[in-house]
C-alpha cells in the first residue's frame, strides 16, 4: 500500500496496523463461522447416533424376550394375520403369550392379563414365521426399524431365530 509523502511515518504505520487488524478480524469471523457449522454438524450426528443406539438396544431386548418365550413354549406356536396386523400365539403353561404388530408397534400380552406391554414402537416392518428344519420347527422374526433421518442409507434390519425346547 503506497501512501502519500505528506503523511508522517507514524501515521503510515498506524494505518497499516489498522488494515491488518481488519483482515485478522475478517479471518477470525470466517474461521469462527466454519467452526460453529462443524460443531452443529457433529452435534446433530452424535444425537442421531444416540437415537440409533437406543433403538438397537430396544430391538435387541425385544428379540431376546421373544426368543425366551419361543424357547419356553409348551404347545404349537401359531401366527395369524388379522386386520389389525400380525399376531403370534405362544402357548406357555396354562396360558398364552401374544405378540402383535400394529402401526409400527410390537406388543407382548399375556392371555391372563388385560395389560399389553410395548416392546418396540419404531418398527417399519415385522414378520414372524415358522422355519421347518427336519424334525424341529424353528421360528424367525425379521424386524426392520423405522428410519429417523432422511440421510440414513442403511436400514436397520434384525433377524431373531429360536426353537422350542420341548415341541
Amino acid at each position: 500500500m503506497k501512501l502519500p509523502r505528506y503523511i508522517s511515518r507514524a501515521r503510515r504505520t498506524a494505518v497499516i496496523l489498522l488494515t491488518e487488524c481488519l483482515v485478522y478480524i475478517a479471518v477470525f469471523a470466517i474461521l469462527l463461522g466454519i467452526g460453529t457449522a462443524a460443531f452443529y454438524f457433529c452435534w446433530n450426528h452424535s444425537e442421531a447416533l444416540i437415537y440409533a443406539t437406543d433403538d438397537i438396544a430396544s430391538a435387541m431386548r425385544a428379540g431376546e424376550r421373544w426368543r425366551a418365550d419361543v424357547r419356553g413354549a409348551t404347545g404349537k406356536i401359531s401366527v395369524e394375520t388379522t386386520s389389525a396386523g400380525e399376531l403370534l400365539k405362544i402357548p406357555r403353561g396354562k396360558g398364552e403369550v401374544f405378540y402383535s404388530f400394529h402401526e409400527g408397534a410390537v406388543r407382548r400380552k399375556l392371555a391372563s392379563s388385560n395389560f399389553s406391554e410395548l416392546l418396540f414402537e419404531k418398527a417399519k416392518t415385522s414378520q414372524m414365521q415358522a422355519d421347518p428344519r427336519g424334525t424341529v420347527t424353528a421360528w424367525r422374526w425379521e424386524l426392520e426399524l423405522a428410519q429417523r433421518r432422511k440421510e440414513t442409507r442403511l436400514p436397520l434390519l434384525f433377524t431373531f431365530e429360536a426353537a422350542q425346547a420341548k415341541p
